[in-house]
Protein backbone atom coordinates (compact mmCIF):
# COMPACT_ATOMS: atom_id res chain seq x y z
CA UNK A 1 0.00 0.00 0.00
CA UNK A 2 3.08 2.45 0.83
CA UNK A 3 4.60 1.61 -2.23
CA UNK A 4 1.04 1.96 -4.31
CA UNK A 5 0.82 5.28 -2.74
CA UNK A 6 4.08 6.81 -3.31
CA UNK A 7 3.86 5.25 -6.82
CA UNK A 8 0.36 6.78 -7.27
CA UNK A 9 1.57 10.58 -6.00
CA UNK A 10 4.46 10.62 -8.09
CA UNK A 11 3.18 9.28 -11.61
CA UNK A 12 -0.65 9.97 -10.58
CA UNK A 13 -3.06 6.53 -11.27
CA UNK A 14 -2.57 6.68 -15.58
CA UNK A 15 1.66 6.25 -14.96
CA UNK A 16 1.55 3.99 -11.87
CA UNK A 17 1.31 0.26 -12.84
CA UNK A 18 0.91 -3.05 -10.82
CA UNK A 19 4.70 -4.15 -12.41
CA UNK A 20 6.03 -0.74 -10.84
CA UNK A 21 4.23 -1.52 -7.16
CA UNK A 22 6.14 -4.80 -7.60
CA UNK A 23 9.44 -3.72 -8.27
CA UNK A 24 9.52 -0.86 -5.96
CA UNK A 25 8.56 -3.49 -3.13
CA UNK A 26 10.73 -6.94 -4.52
CA UNK A 27 7.94 -9.05 -5.57
CA UNK A 28 6.46 -10.50 -8.35
CA UNK A 29 3.68 -8.66 -10.31
CA UNK A 30 1.75 -12.11 -9.95
CA UNK A 31 2.38 -11.64 -6.55
CA UNK A 32 0.97 -8.27 -6.30
CA UNK A 33 -1.88 -9.13 -8.73
CA UNK A 34 -2.81 -12.16 -6.36
CA UNK A 35 -3.42 -9.28 -3.78
CA UNK A 36 -5.51 -6.78 -6.10
CA UNK A 37 -6.90 -7.32 -10.09
CA UNK A 38 -6.66 -3.96 -11.07
CA UNK A 39 -5.06 -0.77 -10.89
CA UNK A 40 -8.78 0.41 -9.77
CA UNK A 41 -8.76 -1.73 -6.58
CA UNK A 42 -5.49 -0.40 -5.35
CA UNK A 43 -6.44 3.29 -5.70
CA UNK A 44 -10.13 2.17 -3.90
CA UNK A 45 -7.58 0.49 -0.96
CA UNK A 46 -4.97 2.99 -1.24
CA UNK A 47 -7.52 5.74 -0.71
CA UNK A 48 -9.78 4.29 1.91
CA UNK A 49 -6.66 3.16 4.07
CA UNK A 50 -5.35 6.94 3.97
CA UNK A 51 -8.55 8.69 4.76
CA UNK A 52 -9.28 6.00 7.73
CA UNK A 53 -6.70 7.50 9.11
CA UNK A 54 -9.53 10.26 9.73
CA UNK A 55 -12.43 7.41 11.14
CA UNK A 56 -11.33 7.89 15.19
CA UNK A 57 -11.24 11.79 14.79
CA UNK A 58 -14.72 11.95 12.67
CA UNK A 59 -16.33 9.53 15.59
CA UNK A 60 -15.23 11.72 18.17
CA UNK A 61 -15.88 14.92 16.33
CA UNK A 62 -20.06 13.11 15.96
CA UNK A 63 -20.04 12.18 19.58
CA UNK A 64 -19.32 15.72 20.43
CA UNK A 65 -22.25 17.74 21.64
CA UNK A 66 -20.80 21.02 21.33
CA UNK A 67 -20.90 21.50 17.48
CA UNK A 68 -18.19 24.28 17.42
CA UNK A 69 -16.09 21.95 19.10
CA UNK A 70 -16.46 18.91 17.10
CA UNK A 71 -15.88 21.14 13.95
CA UNK A 72 -12.58 22.58 15.70
CA UNK A 73 -11.63 19.30 16.61
CA UNK A 74 -12.35 17.42 13.11
CA UNK A 75 -10.62 20.47 11.10
CA UNK A 76 -7.04 20.13 13.30
CA UNK A 77 -7.49 16.33 12.14
CA UNK A 78 -8.22 17.11 8.73
CA UNK A 79 -5.47 19.97 8.41
CA UNK A 80 -2.83 17.81 10.39
CA UNK A 81 -3.59 14.83 7.25
CA UNK A 82 -3.43 16.96 5.04
CA UNK A 83 -0.31 18.90 6.00
CA UNK A 84 1.59 15.66 6.51
CA UNK A 85 -0.20 13.89 3.20
CA UNK A 86 0.52 17.05 1.45
CA UNK A 87 1.99 14.90 -1.51
CA UNK A 88 -0.31 12.21 -1.62
CA UNK A 89 -3.28 14.77 -1.04
CA UNK A 90 -2.45 16.96 -4.58
CA UNK A 91 -2.88 13.44 -6.17
CA UNK A 92 -6.08 12.31 -4.37
CA UNK A 93 -7.74 15.61 -5.46
CA UNK A 94 -6.95 16.53 -9.22
CA UNK A 95 -5.83 12.47 -10.88
CA UNK A 96 -9.12 12.43 -13.02
CA UNK A 97 -8.70 8.01 -12.39
CA UNK A 98 -9.14 8.89 -8.65
CA UNK A 99 -11.96 11.23 -8.73
CA UNK A 100 -13.84 8.90 -11.19
CA UNK A 101 -13.25 6.15 -8.97
CA UNK A 102 -14.03 7.96 -5.88
CA UNK A 103 -17.14 9.53 -7.19
CA UNK A 104 -18.76 5.80 -7.80
CA UNK A 105 -17.65 4.74 -4.56
CA UNK A 106 -20.38 4.57 -2.14
CA UNK A 107 -18.78 3.97 1.28
CA UNK A 108 -16.22 6.98 0.29
CA UNK A 109 -19.35 9.27 -0.63
CA UNK A 110 -20.92 7.98 2.71
CA UNK A 111 -17.38 8.93 4.75
CA UNK A 112 -17.15 12.10 2.93
CA UNK A 113 -20.87 13.15 3.85
CA UNK A 114 -20.05 12.10 7.40
CA UNK A 115 -17.11 14.15 7.78
CA UNK A 116 -18.23 17.33 6.13
CA UNK A 117 -21.48 17.30 8.25
CA UNK A 118 -19.60 17.87 10.94
CA UNK A 119 -17.01 20.61 9.05
CA UNK A 120 -20.21 22.40 7.93
CA UNK A 121 -22.75 21.92 10.15
CA UNK A 122 -24.96 21.20 7.94
CA UNK A 123 -27.22 19.16 5.83
CA UNK A 124 -27.01 16.86 3.07
CA UNK A 125 -28.12 19.65 0.91
CA UNK A 126 -26.50 21.46 -2.64
CA UNK A 127 -25.51 24.19 -0.58
CA UNK A 128 -23.84 22.09 1.98
CA UNK A 129 -22.28 19.70 -0.93
CA UNK A 130 -21.00 23.35 -2.67
CA UNK A 131 -19.67 24.47 0.60
CA UNK A 132 -17.84 21.05 1.01
CA UNK A 133 -16.38 21.35 -2.14
CA UNK A 134 -15.22 24.72 -1.30
CA UNK A 135 -13.37 23.93 1.64
CA UNK A 136 -11.89 20.79 0.25
CA UNK A 137 -10.19 22.26 -2.57
CA UNK A 138 -9.32 25.27 -1.13
CA UNK A 139 -7.12 23.29 1.74
CA UNK A 140 -6.17 21.04 -0.81
CA UNK A 141 -5.19 23.35 -3.23
CA UNK A 142 -3.66 25.49 -0.66
CA UNK A 143 -0.75 22.34 0.45
CA UNK A 144 -0.42 21.23 -3.37
CA UNK A 145 0.24 25.31 -4.46
CA UNK A 146 4.15 25.49 -5.77
CA UNK A 147 3.75 28.89 -3.38
CA UNK A 148 3.81 27.46 0.04
CA UNK A 149 6.39 24.50 -1.20
CA UNK A 150 9.01 25.71 0.75
CA UNK A 151 6.94 26.35 3.84
CA UNK A 152 7.72 24.20 7.12
CA UNK A 153 4.87 21.59 8.08
CA UNK A 154 4.57 23.67 11.42
CA UNK A 155 3.85 26.81 9.72
CA UNK A 156 1.70 25.76 7.20
CA UNK A 157 -0.51 23.76 9.17
CA UNK A 158 -1.33 27.14 11.87
CA UNK A 159 -1.29 29.17 8.61
CA UNK A 160 -4.14 26.60 7.25
CA UNK A 161 -6.10 26.86 10.68
CA UNK A 162 -6.03 30.08 11.53
CA UNK A 163 -7.86 30.50 7.62
CA UNK A 164 -10.16 27.65 7.70
CA UNK A 165 -11.33 28.65 11.16
CA UNK A 166 -12.26 31.88 9.35
CA UNK A 167 -13.77 30.55 7.14
CA UNK A 168 -15.74 28.45 9.18
CA UNK A 169 -16.74 31.15 11.72
CA UNK A 170 -14.95 29.23 14.33
CA UNK A 171 -13.11 31.50 15.61
CA UNK A 172 -11.12 31.31 19.09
Amino acid sequence: MAAALDLIAEHGVGGMSLQMIADAIGVTKAAVYHQFRTKDEIVIAVTADELGRLEKALLIAEAEPNRAAARKLLLDDVIEMTVARRRWVATLQFDPVIIRLLGEHQPFQEFMTRLYAVLLDEDDDIEARVSAAVLSAAIAGAVANPLVADIDDDTLRAALLGITRRMLDLRE
